[in-house]
């Protein structure tokens, strides 16, 4: 199953909110998936979890507000909150779930490759009759 973009309702279910604008909503998704894409192109299953978060951050949180007082409540929210941003971890995620988060080798040897030797041979070369035996040799 392919990556697919979620909706401005599951959104608003993420986000806790009974309604969203849809618009806003459907621009952010958008924007956020060619974020992602930054990253990991195309976008693997399970992105979406990703997507929504991005859009919510920017959702929530439009003109980065770090701190925040009405009345008696105050709200202070981490520096670089809000707008459209990916973290570290959001980006360890979409490699993750590409397959691209671990470790891996690399095969230099071309596909071509023939084990044989490549240079003469020296049909003399190894004879060892100089050493007694005992030593390994015949």
């Amino acid at each position: 199953m392919a990556f697919v973009p979620p909706t401005a309702e599951q959104l608003g279910l993420y986000l806790g909110l009974d309604e969203i604008q849809g618009d806003r909503a459907d621009l952010l998704i958008q924007t956020a998936t060619a974020l992602c894409q930054t990253v990991v192109k195309p976008l693997p299953e399970g992105a979406e979890a990703v997507v929504l978060s991005v859009a919510g951050r920017a959702y929530v949180n439009p003109q980065q507000v770090s701190y925040e007082t009405i009345g008696p409540m105050s709200v202070q929210r981490p520096s670089g909150s809000g707008g459209l941003y990916l973290t570290k971890a959001d980006k360890s995620a979409l490699k993750s779930l590409a397959g691209r988060g671990g470790a891996f080798t690399v095969d230099p040897t071309p596909v071509t490759a023939d084990p044989s030797p490549t240079w003469p041979i020296d049909a003399d070369y190894g004879v060892f009759e100089d050493y007694e035996p005992g030593w390994g040799y015949p």
